[in-house]
């Protein structure tokens, strides 16, 4: 079965990935500031909406991971 990246070439790969990564890397920024935040609302005003907001989107950030993931194991399956 072909993978989802086989239809790049390996330059339009390598691009993919680090912009991957920069995506990956300032989503996981603003879910720690929600978690902080959440944190200091939950102190303050108790258990709301807010405090569930940041497990709503950490599915998210594991999928990039593992995109992350898929892609560095075709780079390296072309090497």
């Amino acid at each position: 079965m072909a993978s989802a990246f086989s239809s790049y070439t390996k330059d339009e790969l390598l691009k993919k990935l680090k912009k991957q990564k920069t995506m990956a890397l300032i989503q996981g920024f603003v879910l720690l500031l929600m978690v902080v935040f959440a944190i200091f609302t939950t102190i303050e005003n108790g258990i709301s909406f807010q405090t569930f907001l940041p497990l709503f989107f950490s599915p998210m950030l594991a999928v990039m991971f593992l995109e992350i993931k898929k892609m560095k194991k075709e780079i390296a399956f072309r090497k």
